[in-house]
């Protein structure tokens, strides 16, 4: 994934990850999670951004954030991740580093793509085989969106209240949308720069001046049998 120069354009929805060092855990149990829920819940409003989905994995973290005027980002997940280093090198007496270099971002188009990244996001306790459905994990903005269970952390995305003018059905549909496990650009979402339609990746790609890859010259290489 190309790394964006650190200005954000304002108004924009990123998909950011952040994983352990070597892939080690950095939530050992809940309560490290509730710990980062916490921070979360705390640096989003200091930083004036909006999470519209998260899931908190035993050795990464997927957020998608909404980047406002006002908004800080660098700021924010610099406060993040050191406050809950801090945390666990006290908890464990940890030495080293726990996070595996900078947080990872892309840029979502704020239209079905964003939903579906949110479904990604939202579907990973399943695809790792630790959940049988996304309803059976604790720590991610599912239950909100499926349910309307209270989460402070989440603010509904503007796809999701676009689903239905019905609060009651916009949970029906998401729940629908979800079990399908059909996600589009499912393999892009953590090695793209950016998600969305083709004007949209050719409007960031001229805003960053990143070129498109041109595909080397010669024959191409063989198979093997």
């Amino acid at each position: 994934m190309p790394r964006l120069r650190r200005h954000i354009p304002v108004n924009s929805a990123l998909h950011i990850m952040c994983r352990g060092n070597n892939k080690q855990n950095i939530f050992n149990d809940d309560s490290d999670k509730l710990y980062y829920w916490g921070l979360l819940n705390e640096l989003k409003d200091l930083n004036k951004l909006n999470v519209f989905h998260y899931c908190i994995m035993n050795n990464h973290i997927h957020l998608i954030v909404w980047i406002k005027q006002e908004s800080n980002l660098s700021k924010f997940m610099k406060q993040l991740n050191l406050s809950y280093f801090n945390y666990y090198k006290r908890l464990y007496g940890y030495c080293g580093h726990i996070w595996q270099g900078r947080y990872k971002c892309n840029v979502i188009e704020t239209d079905r793509y964003l939903l579906h990244c949110g479904k990604y996001i939202e579907l990973n306790p399943v695809r790792a085989g630790i959940a049988c459905s996304p309803s059976e994990y604790v720590f991610s903005s599912y239950k909100h969106y499926a349910f309307g269970k209270s989460d402070t952390l989440v603010s509904d995305s503007p796809t999701f209240l676009n689903l239905s003018d019905s609060s009651l059905k916009r949970r029906e549909q998401y729940i629908e949308f979800v079990v399908d496990n059909d996600v589009v650009n499912s393999n892009n979402f953590a090695k793209q720069a950016f998600i969305g339609s083709e004007e949209f990746v050719k409007k960031l790609r001229e805003y960053y001046n990143i070129k498109e890859a041109k595909s080397k010259g010669g024959r191409p290489k063989k198979l093997k049998p």
